[in-house]
Order: structure tokens, then sequence, then C-alpha cells
């Protein structure tokens, strides 16, 4: 039964996250960058007051890749969508539900965005980790966990941001979700990263044992078909099954560049070791081509989108286009990641195949991996790409206590190693036992004394922006 609620504060921090080895994808390479955190109360009707908690990697690169912009400034997009929906979220007032509070503010965050030259894609970074900070507040004050609250829609999500869709599609999906218990790693190969020998996609150590690989493409058909040869020889050598998806980053230039590629997996023997080991491919042309280009002869291979998901619409589009699949990241927003799955759950009942992919853009251990884990056991993803473990040496500068805390309440999540402590791989699989902890999957916030403040990013205009 949805629950009225009221946000009486909303504070914003971040803390530094040196990587461990370069992580190239696309036009960026990312060796260091900051995680954003939200703490929130709430007031819950009958229920009192609650604090909840959300985390999440500022990207740099990935939300708006515009060639003109630093890193620095995409980050500081981030940062500034995170700042203005805070406003707008403190708002709002009376009582109201989680997802009508979600609701009242996605148009005029867009909005204000937009008139900041902030692309869609970053004005969503905002209320999606808002979002996920009072689902955990919402949650902790009912005493319920996420996949039993969920279930009874406490949340109250429905169809005013999906038309296609009803009420009723809605509460139907989410009361039959049931957690998955294990979740597959897909294990990232990023542009820089080893293929071959020691450290190579092969190597148990590097890997984890991981059955799916998600091998990242650069755009250039030659140059990438050299590369997934010689990954596929490497892969040839585990000594059990794989399976592989490939991900562009929105570096393909458009259908020609695309169709050279899916030509070689179709025709070149050497490929074989991928193109039959092939799921999918993720996001191969830049957003704005990939709203005009219709896939037509290239729809018979599954495809999804992913920076190109950057509104309520864009599953909808894209399927009228060719495309089967969207990814799930939380960054992005879990009310949309749950609507594109009752989507794909609705569209595929008349035999034809639509899905929702679990992907990650480096969730780091604690509270951003959690809550990511959390949403695709919820929405039945069984397999996601998970390398925050694997650029970052776990919980990397995270004070000890706090790190050490989130190890002893999710054990099956957490490992020490060698004094590091690290999420825990069984048998290439996540396990979600612990997620069943009140509130939004952690039973630990983080230590706020040890954060620092958000930096306050100035307002910015499209003249200076492209200047």
């Amino acid at each position: 039964m949805p629950l009225h609620l009221a946000l009486r504060d909303l504070a914003l921090f971040e803390r530094p996250v040196p990587f461990a080895r370069p992580f190239r994808f696309g036009v960026a390479t990312m060796s260091e960058a900051s995680q954003a955190f939200v703490r929130v109360e709430i007031e819950v009707e009958g229920k009192g007051r609650a604090v909840g908690a959300s985390a999440e990697l500022l990207a740099p690169k990935w939300f708006d890749k515009r060639a003109q912009l630093t890193p620095e400034a995409t980050a500081d997009e981030l940062r500034r969508s995170l700042t203005i929906a805070r406003e707008l979220y403190l708002g709002q007032s009376g009582m109201r539900t989680a997802f009508a509070l979600h609701a009242a503010c996605i148009k005029a965050q867009y909005e204000a965005c937009a008139r900041e030259d902030i692309p869609p894609l970053a004005a969503g970074f905002g209320p999606a980790e808002i979002d996920k900070a009072i689902l955990d507040a919402l949650l902790r004050a009912s005493g319920l966990n996420v996949f039993d609250g969920m279930a009874e829609n406490i949340a109250g999500i429905d169809a005013r941001l999906s038309q296609d869709l009803s009420a009723e599609d809605i509460a139907w999906f989410l009361a039959g979700r049931r957690r998955l218990q294990r979740v597959a790693v897909r294990h990232t190969v990023g542009l820089d990263d080893v293929i071959e020998g020691e450290g190579g996609v092969a190597d148990a150590r590097e890997n984890s044992g991981a059955r799916y690989f998600k091998l990242k493409l650069g755009g250039n058909p030659d140059s990438d078909a050299a590369r997934l040869v010689a990954i596929g020889e490497e892969l040839a050598r585990l000594p059990y099954d794989y399976k592989v998806t490939l991900d562009a980053n929105e570096q393909y230039a458009d259908l020609r560049a695309l169709s050279e590629l899916t030509a070689r997996l179709d025709r070149d023997a050497a490929l074989r070791p991928i193109a039959r080991k092939l799921l999918y491919l993720e996001q191969p042309m830049p957003r704005d081509i990939t709203r005009q280009a219709p896939l037509e002869a290239l729809a018979i291979r599954d495809f999804i989108i992913d920076e190109a998901d950057d509104s309520y619409d864009a599953f909808p589009a894209a399927r009228a286009l060719g495309y089967r699949g969207i990814s799930s990241k939380s960054c992005k927003g879990l009310y949309k990641s749950i609507i594109n799955a009752v989507r794909a759950v609705k569209w595929s009942r008349d035999g034809q195949k639509f899905f929702v992919s679990g992907e990650d853009l480096t969730c780091q251990a604690g509270l951003a991996v959690q809550q990511d884990l959390a949403l695709g056991a919820l929405i039945g993803i069984t397999h996601a790409e998970r390398n925050g473990h694997h650029y970052v040496g776990g919980f990397a500068e995270t004070p000890r206590e706090e790190a050490e805390a989130f190890l002893t309440a999710h054990p099956d999540l957490y490992q020490n190693e060698g004094g590091k402590i690290r999420l825990a791989i069984h048998d290439g699989d996540l396990l979600t036992e612990s997620l069943t902890a009140k509130g939004f999957a952690t039973s630990v916030h983080p230590d706020w004394q040890a954060l620092t403040p958000l930096s306050c990013a100035k307002p910015t205009t499209p003249q200076e922006q492209t200047i």
C-alpha cells in the first residue's frame, strides 16, 4: 500500500575515489572521480521521521560526451543536477507518495537543466539519487526491505509518466516480483585492459570466475574486430561456457560503420568465439543519431540503448527503431528502470523478445553497488555488469570503520582480502540475501562526518559551455 510522506531535509556530500587502474570507455579514461552522497530526512504519515541515503559516482564524460567540455565540467554538470533537484524537491509542500514527489519535480528538473545547457541524461542524475535516498528512508520508516516494500508498491508508482502503460500493468508487475537470490557478474574489459596472459581476460584472478563478459568497443570496425579476435581466443580457453555483450558507448558514427562490424561478426571465422556467444550490442551510435536511425536489417540482432535512455519515452521510441532492450542503471532512475521492466514483460507477451539489461557505471562498494544490485534483483536481471570492484580497490579511501561496518552487516557481499575489504564474488555470482535488510538494500549508512559537502558548481549558460 502506498504511503504518503513529506521531505524535511536534504543534504549533499562527496568523497574522492582513486582508481586502482585506468578505465577507458568511449572518449573517456577515468583514473579518479568523486562519489556523491545524498542524505534525506522524511516524515511519513502515521510513522514518524526517518533518514535515508544513496550514493553514486560523478562519472565524467559519460552523461555528456561533448568534445568541448572537460571531464571536470561534465562532473560539475552532475553536481548542478543534484543541486537543482534538491531545491525542487524541498520546494514541494504537503504529503504525497514517493513517486508522486518524483513526478512533481522531473519536468521542472529537465527544464531548469536545459536552461544551463545540461543534457537530459545528466539532468536525470539528481532526481535519481534523491529518489533512492527517499525510498531508503520510506522503507526504514515502514520496517520493510526493498523487495517486500516494492511488491506492495510502497512508493506509489503509477502510469502518469508512462501513458503507454496502465496502473494495473505496474501493480501486476510489482506484485509478482520475487528477489533473485544470485546475480551473475558480467566482467568489464575496458579499451586499455590487458587481454592476454597474466592479468588478461581469461585469468581467474582478474575476472573473478565470471561467466559473462562486457567488451568495450572503440568505434573503428577494423581495430574493434582485431581486438575481439584476440579476446575470443583468450575466452575460448576458459574451462566453462561464457557469454559476451558488446558496448560501443556511442562511438560508431552511423549505421554504415555499424554494419561493417556486424558483417564481420557474421562472416569472419576468427570472430566466431565472440559471435556465437554474443547476447546483445549496447548503444553503438551517438544518442542523437540513434533517435533518427532505424536499425532496419540490423534489427535481426539484439541491440539495446543506454546513453540514449534519457526520458520515460526513450524505450518506446527505441522499440520503434528496432531496438529490443534498454539498460537499467540506478544513476538513470530506479522508477524508470521499473517502468521499462514492466514494458519489456508486457511487450514480450506476443512472442517477441524485449528485455532490460543490468549495466554499471562503476558503482562503488557500499550504498551504490547494493542499491543497484537490489534494483536488478527486484526486476529480474540475472546478470549485471559490475566494474566498480574491478577498477577501484574495494572501498578505496572510505574510512576503515565504515568499510568494516558494511562487511559486518553484509557478510555475503564483502570479504577481507589481504587486509582490503572488497566485493565477494561466489562462483561468478553476487549473493543478495543481506539486501533484505530494512531500508533500500543496506543496514549501514556512511560516516557523514567523514564526507565533505558537495562542491557548489556555479550555474552555467549555453554560451559559457561552448566557449
